[in-house]
């Protein structure tokens, strides 16, 4: 027994002996305004660094535009704006996270793409956390607006101001899924920002607004490790070994505009053998894309009664929804989404969403891909989306698929060489 165990030595891990966070600037102007590209570098020195722990620092502020198009002194004529939920990931149309000039992983649209794979991944618990990050999950912001809440009051003050820190982990899936270091290699983080910004604000009426970026660091945290760790790592490096880089990526596929009938086949894509769907998301947006007055951190009902994924003829799920959203016969689709946590990070779920609000105002369905026939290993994957509504879709309907699929990289710390495991 353990208790009886009086001789146990004090064990000390001293594997670490410095663990420290390094602001890096981007390169060159510093501008960041719409359409811009922003790209932050951390060169090519011997370091050990851990991606999976940085995080995004940004500051800015929102004015109101006067007739003549200038910004006033203050936003106070605004008071009833609200920054989006999760705003500064919709202040960018693409992220991408490259070593040594080679793209590891990247996400388009991602407002949407993290919104989507928030919602399934996060608990209540984590929420709070993300406060910090201007995440606001609260009853303001579902599906309606309302005057600013205390919530966002900590997140933008009443003259526009906003200072966010967001993890680098709930913006790309590398981020999320690779937790070991990175070491020798030059690193590169390139921010894209969005044409406009009318999806980052939620407003009562259509006003000319500018958000203005003031500061953007990518703030990375440096490693010193102990003498016998070190030796240990550069012996790796000097026999040239390759290091692998597994994690799951998040790719956002779009239907801009569906046909407004019943029935609908989309066929989504051909994935690369090493590139197999592990879960699908499905969501449905009216009319929201680029107005202040709608929320795009929300999703629409479209009265969906049936939805079947197919990969190469194998259907998921097996058997059909029969829902009814007008009869509020939709538990299979919260089981499906409260499934989700078990699936993905093999841990017991905690929903972030009640089934309330997972019916009101994010009706995402999500399918599970995780267990498949072996041949369909052996070959590339066709990704086709059949789906049936109660009544013809909306007009300005548009669709969206979050495919999280299995990617893979390796790299040598010594020879600086970055390829694609195939």
């Amino acid at each position: 027994m353990e208790s009886l165990n009086v001789t146990e030595k004090i064990k000390v891990d001293n594997s670490i002996v410095s663990y420290e966070y390094h602001s890096h600037q981007p390169f060159g102007s510093t501008s960041f305004g719409n359409n811009d590209e922003i790209r932050i570098g951390i060169p090519e020195i011997d370091n050990y660094t851990l991606p999976h722990e940085s995080f995004l620092y940004v500051e800015g502020s929102v004015r109101k535009l006067d007739a003549s198009g200038k910004a006033t002194k203050d936003a106070s004529a605004t008071a009833k704006l609200q920054l989006q939920n999760n705003p500064v990931a919709f202040m960018f149309s693409d992220i991408r996270y490259l070593i040594n000039g080679v793209q590891i992983d990247g996400v388009r649209n991602v407002g949407l793409t993290s919104c989507m794979k928030g919602y399934f991944s996060y608990t209540p618990h984590d929420i709070i956390k993300l406060a910090n990050a201007g995440w606001n999950m609260g009853e303001d912001l579902l599906g309606q607006v309302v005057p600013t809440s205390t919530v966002t009051d900590v997140i933008m003050d009443k003259n526009g101001n906003f200072g966010l820190s967001v993890p680098l982990k709930t913006l790309i899936g590398f981020a999320e899924d690779f937790k070991t270091i990175v070491m020798n290699v030059r690193q590169e983080l390139v921010l894209i920002r969005n044409n406009d910004d009318n999806d980052v604000l939620v407003n009562t009426v259509e006003e000319p607004l500018q958000l203005k970026i003031d500061k953007v660091v990518w703030r990375m945290p440096h490693l010193a490790l102990g003498l016998r760790e070190q030796l240990a790592l550069t012996k790796i490096a000097g026999r040239n070994i390759d290091l692998q880089i597994p994690f799951r990526s998040w790719e956002v596929h779009e239907y801009p505009s569906l046909p407004q009938t019943t029935k609908h086949s989309w066929a989504v894509k051909t994935a690369p053998q090493l590139e197999t769907p592990r879960f699908i998301i499905i969501g449905f947006h009216t009319k929201k894309k680029g107005k202040q007055l709608a929320n795009m951190a929300t999703f629409d009902n479209v009265k969906l009664t049936n939805l079947t994924v197919f990969l190469n003829g194998e259907r998921y799920p097996y058997d059909n929804l029969n829902v009814d959203f007008d009869s509020n016969r939709v538990a299979v689709l919260y089981d499906m989404y409260t499934r989700f946590q078990k699936s993905y990070y093999g841990k017991e779920g905690e929903p972030l969403l009640t089934p309330k609000q997972f019916i009101e105002n994010y009706p995402l369905i999500g399918i599970d891909c995780t267990y498949q026939a072996e041949a369909l290993h052996k070959s590339g994957v066709e990704i086709r989306i059949e789906f049936t509504t109660k009544n013809p879709i909306p007009d300005g309907t548009t669709a969206y698929c979050l495919v999280l699929h299995d990617k893979a990289f390796q790299y040598s710390p010594l020879t600086k060489i970055v390829k694609q495991m195939t």
